[in-house]
C-alpha cells in the first residue's frame, strides 16, 4: 500500500496535473477558434459559451479578436462576421408560407397533417429551383416540431423554434439523414439505409430519409429499397426529389404519394425578385425584373442567381439600381425596340436594314439565337393579341400600339406562316456551324417569303378563275361560214339533252340507292353506260372491265325503286359516260383549269419541288364552313 500511494503520488509523465492545460488554451486551439471566426463554424460558435469565462479573458487579452467576437455574438447578427451568402440560400424558404407557386401541394400535406393521414413515402418532382429539396425539409419540420413549448404535434406551420426544427433548418439533425443519390447510388448505400431504419428515432418523432436526385439510384438499388419502402416502420418516413421522374421504375413511383412542383409563373417570379429587393434595400426597375424572372424560366433558384448577378452588375455602374438595359447586357438579351425595329423591315422587305439591326446586335453581344427567340416572342405577341388573348405585361405604350398595328395590318396566316419560319430558322441557327450567317439567311428567307401571295387568297383566286372558265366548245361551233345563230341552236339540243339524260339517270340512280339497294345503286354508278332512257325503257353499253351481265339485277332494282316494269337491254352502241366516269373528268378538268392558272404557274416556278395535290377534305354544306385564313 505505501509503495502504490508513493507511486500515485510520484512525478511520473502520465500524472501531470490537469489543471496546467485548463489554465491556457494551447496553439491548437488557438489555431481552431481563429479558423472558427474567420470561416463561422456555426458549431464552434455554439459550443464557445460553455467554456469557463473568467480564463480566457484573463489570459488570453491579446487573442480577444479571435475567438472572443464569435462566441458574443447573437444569432441575428451572425452574419456580419460570416462570408456573404447567395440570395438563393439566404432566402431557402424556412416555412411553408414562404414557398411560393404550389399551393395545392401545401393544401394536400395541410389536410394529410390535420386528418392524421400521412403517407410513409413522398415523391417531389419537378424542373430544378422550384422547392424539391426545400418542401422536403420542409415536411421534416412539420413532422418533427414540437412547439416553443415543447408539448407541439405535427404542423404544418412549425414554429421554427424549437430544437428539432433549428437543427433540421442547420442540417445537424441527427434522425433526419439527407442522402445525395449521385454520389450513393449503389447497393451498399441503400443497404445502410435498411439496416438502420429498424432501430428508433433518438430525439424525434419520426426518423425521416431525404433522397436527393433519386434517380440516380441504380436499378439494384432501387430494388433492394422496395421492400423497405413498401413496409417501412410507423418511425420512418422518405422523402424523395427528383428532376427526371420518369427514370423512376414503376415499382417505386406507385409506393410514393407524388407531388408535381410546377414551374412557378413570371409574374409571381417578378413579385417575389421585388420582395427579395426590398429586404435587400436594392432598388430595381419592374422591366428589369421582369426580364430577370422570364429568365430563370420558372426555376426560383435560377432567378435568385441571376439577380444576384445583376444586383453586383448595377453595383459595379456606382448608381446602386438594377435597371434594364444593365440586365439587357448582362444576359445578352434583344432590346425590344430592336426587336420592332427588326420585324418592320422584314414586313417592308428591308433586306439591308435587316441585316444592318443583325450586325449591330451581334457586336453588342447579342447572339443570333437570341435574335430569333426575340422575333419569335414577339409574333407570338402578335398572334395572341390577333385573338385577344396577349396576357403578358407591356411595358410601353409605344409597343402595344406596335403590336395592335400588326395585329390589325397581318392576316393570321400571315402570323403562323412568319411563326413557322422563324421556329426553322431557330432550330438552322442552334446546329449551323456560324450561327450569325445562318440568322442572316433565315431573315432573308422571311423577308422574302412575304411576298408570296397568301395561301387562302390564292385558292380564292383559284376558284374565281374556274368559275370564270368558258365552257368547252363542241364540234362545229367555230365554223366560220355557218350563221352564228344557227350554230348555237345547232350545239344547244345536243348539250340539253345530254344534260337532260345525265340528271334523270342521277335521279333514278338515288331513288334505286332511296329503296335501300346500295350495291344495286354502286353497280349503276360504276358500269352503266346509258344509250336510251325512256319511260320504262333503259338501253345500256357496260362500261370496260366488267363481265358480268347485270341486265336482270337493273331491271329489279328500277322496278323496285319506281314501282313500274322496265325493259332492259343490254347493247353495244357507244353510250354516255357513267356516273364515276363523269365525276373524274370533271375533277381532271378542274385540276387543269387550276394548273393553267397564272398564280399556280408562278408559285410552281418559284417552288420547283412543289406538287399540285387534290384537297379531299369534303366541302362545307350549305355553304357555312369556316375558313382559318380570312384575309
Amino acid at each position: 500500500m505505501h509503495d502504490s500511494s508513493d507511486t500515485s503520488g510520484s512525478n511520473l509523465p502520465w500524472d501531470e496535473d490537469p489543471r496546467e492545460d485548463e489554465e491556457a488554451p494551447s496553439a491548437a486551439e488557438l489555431e481552431a477558434a481563429g479558423q472558427s471566426s474567420m470561416f463561422g463554424g456555426d458549431e464552434t460558435a455554439v459550443d464557445a459559451p460553455a467554456a469557463p469565462a473568467p480564463e480566457p479573458e484573463a489570459t488570453l487579452p491579446q487573442a480577444a479578436p479571435v475567438a472572443a467576437v464569435p462566441a458574443k455574438k447573437p444569432a441575428d447578427s451572425a452574419a456580419d462576421g460570416q462570408p456573404y451568402r447567395v440570395l438563393a440560400r439566404k432566402y431557402r424558404p424556412q416555412t411553408f408560407d414562404e414557398l411560393i407557386g404550389q399551393e395545392a401541394m401545401v393544401q394536400t400535406l395541410a389536410n394529410g397533417i390535420k386528418r392524421d393521414r400521412l403517407a410513409h413515402a413522398f415523391l417531389m418532382t419537378g424542373v430544378r429551383g422550384v422547392g424539391k429539396t426545400s418542401t422536403a425539409r420542409l415536411i421534416a419540420k412539420a413532422l418533427n416540431c414540437i412547439g416553443p413549448d415543447g408539448q407541439g404535434g405535427p404542423t404544418i406551420s412549425p414554429c421554427g423554434v424549437c430544437e428539432p426544427c433549428v437543427a433540421i433548418a442547420e442540417g445537424r439533425h441527427i434522425d433526419v439523414i439527407e442522402m445525395d443519390a449521385a454520389s450513393h447510388t449503389g447497393v451498399d448505400d441503400v443497404r445502410e439505409i435498411i439496416e438502420a431504419v429498424r432501430y428508433a428515432a433518438v430525439s424525434a418523432r419520426y426518423k425521416i430519409y431525404i433522397i436527393d436526385e433519386v434517380h440516380m439510384l441504380s436499378r439494384n438499388a432501387f430494388n433492394a429499397l422496395l421492400k423497405t419502402l413498401e413496409e417501412p416502420p410507423a418511425h420512418v418516413k422518405f422523402l424523395f426529389a427528383t428532376t427526371e421522374v420518369d427514370k423512376l421504375p414503376v415499382t417505386v413511383l406507385s409506393r410514393c404519394q407524388r407531388f408535381d412542383l410546377r414551374r412557378i409563373p413570371a409574374p409571381m417570379l417578378a413579385d417575389h425578385f421585388a420582395m427579395v429587393c426590398s429586404k435587400e434595400a436594392v432598388e430595381a426597375e419592374p422591366e428589369a425584373l421582369a426580364m430577370v424572372a422570364a429568365a430563370a424560366e420558372g426555376s426560383v433558384r435560377d432567378g435568385l442567381s441571376i439577380l444576384d448577378q445583376a444586383i453586383a452588375h448595377a453595383d459595379l455602374d456606382g448608381e446602386g439600381m438594377v435597371r434594364a438595359d444593365k440586365v439587357r447586357d448582362m444576359l445578352g438579351l434583344s432590346d425590344k425596340s430592336v426587336q420592332r425595329q427588326l420585324i418592320a423591315a422584314l414586313l417592308e422587305g428591308q433586306g439591308a436594314g435587316v441585316l444592318e439591326i443583325v450586325a449591330r446586335q451581334f457586336s453588342l453581344g447579342v447572339e443570333p439565337i437570341a435574335i430569333m427567340r426575340g422575333l419569335m416572342e414577339l409574333v407570338h405577341r402578335i398572334a395572341l393579341t390577333q385573338v385577344g388573348g396577349d396576357t403578358l405585361v407591356v411595358h410601353s405604350a409605344e409597343e402595344r400600339e406596335a403590336l395592335e398595328g400588326w395585329a390589325k395590318g397581318l392576316g393570321a396566316g400571315q402570323v403562323h406562316r412568319m411563326w413557322q419560319l422563324l421556329l426553322k430558322g431557330h432550330d438552322e441557327v442552334r446546329t449551323a456551324p456560324d450561327p450569325l450567317v445562318a440568322a442572316q439567311m433565315a431573315l432573308l428567307r422571311i423577308m422574302h417569303a412575304a411576298d408570296m401571295p397568301d395561301p387562302g387568297a390564292l385558292v380564292r383566286k383559284i376558284e374565281e378563275i374556274a368559275n370564270r372558265a368558258p365552257a368547252p366548245l363542241v364540234d362545229g361551233a367555230g365554223d366560220p361560214g355557218g350563221a352564228p345563230g344557227a350554230s348555237a341552236q345547232a350545239t344547244a339540243t345536243p348539250q340539253a339533252s345530254a344534260a337532260q339524260l345525265a340528271a334523270r339517270w342521277d335521279e333514278l340512280v338515288d331513288d334505286v340507292e332511296a329503296a335501300g339497294d346500295l350495291s344495286g345503286a354502286n353497280t349503276m354508278r360504276m358500269q352503266v353506260r346509258v344509250v336510251e332512257l325512256g319511260q320504262g325503257v333503259l338501253r345500256y353499253n357496260q362500261a370496260p372491265g366488267f363481265r358480268e351481265d347485270i341486265t336482270a339485277r337493273l331491271r329489279d332494282g328500277l322496278s323496285r325503286a319506281t314501282g313500274e316494269r322496265w325493259q332492259v337491254e343490254r347493247v353495244e352502241a357507244e353510250g354516255a359516260p357513267t356516273i364515276v366516269e363523269r365525276a373524274e373528268a370533271d375533277r381532271t378538268a378542274a385540276t387543269e383549269a387550276v394548273r393553267a392558272s397564272p398564280l399556280v404557274e408562278a408559285t410552281m416556278a418559284a417552288f420547283p419541288g412543289a406538287e399540285l395535290i387534290e384537297d379531299e377534305r369534303p366541302a362545307a354544306i350549305g355553304g357555312g364552313g369556316n375558313r382559318n385564313w380570312r384575309r
